[in-house]
């Protein structure tokens, strides 16, 4: 395992729900998370979804609705001035997010070096032809795609349960040359994110995990600092940019 003293050259960090908690977007597995108050398997699996489409779009409706309002905090800022500081220096830098917000790149994160694993809202996607478009109006079943010009396909582009999350080539890859791998906001028990760490541990990347409380898998951790994320986020990146950023 890498000690604190030795060279830092590639950083991977994962965000979860946590962190737009404070930007007024809700979490999904605390006791008041959103899978408290709505049936998942209605509103997140290709099964609700082929059932009652109508309620899963107004669903997804809302949250699109609520994005349009949403702002990065201090903590979403502290991720992407650690991007640039960072490849400033000429390393590597990757971002991967559990959250289907656009608040990191509100915030100034490159989107060359983030992937959505889950999906993202400000986008849909054609079930039919696969494509996806830009988008922060509300769909329904009688949308149109824009490229096959068919109806009754559209959908959230977003990753339901029982669907492959995106881009796990990229985020395996990313792992397996990490120095550092930095856990922010995170439950601990969704896979295959959860298990990120533990890819990090096997190559010998020191963890981080910077959370409002411990998570599930906490303890596999090597440092672990908890608080909100627009107090801790800035104030770690700052230190650990004062002792590496040379």
């Amino acid at each position: 395992r890498k000690e604190c003293d030795m060279t830092i050259h590639s950083i991977v960090v994962l965000t979860g729900a946590g962190i737009s908690a404070e930007s007024g977007l809700g979490t999904f597995r605390d006791k008041d998370g959103i899978w408290t108050r709505y049936p998942l398997e209605d509103l997140a699996t290709p099964e609700g979804f082929a059932r009652d489409p109508e309620f899963v779009h107004g669903f997804y409706n809302d949250r699109r609705a609520a994005l349009k309002t949403a702002r990065p905090h201090a903590g979403h800022k502290a991720i992407a001035h650690l991007e640039k500081e960072w490849c400033r220096l000429g390393r590597t830098f990757t971002l991967v997010t559990q959250n289907v917000d656009n608040l990191h790149e509100q915030a100034g994160s490159a989107s060359d070096r983030l992937i959505h694993m889950h999906g993202e809202l400000a986008r849909v996607r054609c079930g039919l032809c696969e494509t996806i478009t830009d988008c922060m109006e509300s769909i329904s079943t009688s949308s149109v795609c824009s490229k096959c010009g068919k109806t009754g396909f559209m959908r959230p582009h977003v990753v339901w349960f029982g669907e492959i999350p995106l881009g796990m080539e990229e985020i395996t890859e990313a792992l397996s040359s990490a120095d550092m791998f930095i856990s922010v906001g995170t439950s601990g028990n969704v896979y295959p994110a959860a298990g990120f760490v533990d890819m990090a541990r096997t190559i010998g990347a020191r963890t981080v995990e910077l959370n409002l409380e411990p998570s599930e898998n906490a303890y596999v951790f090597d440092e672990t600092h908890y608080g909100v994320a627009s107090e801790i986020l800035p104030r770690w990146v700052d230190n650990f940019l004062s002792q590496n950023a040379n």
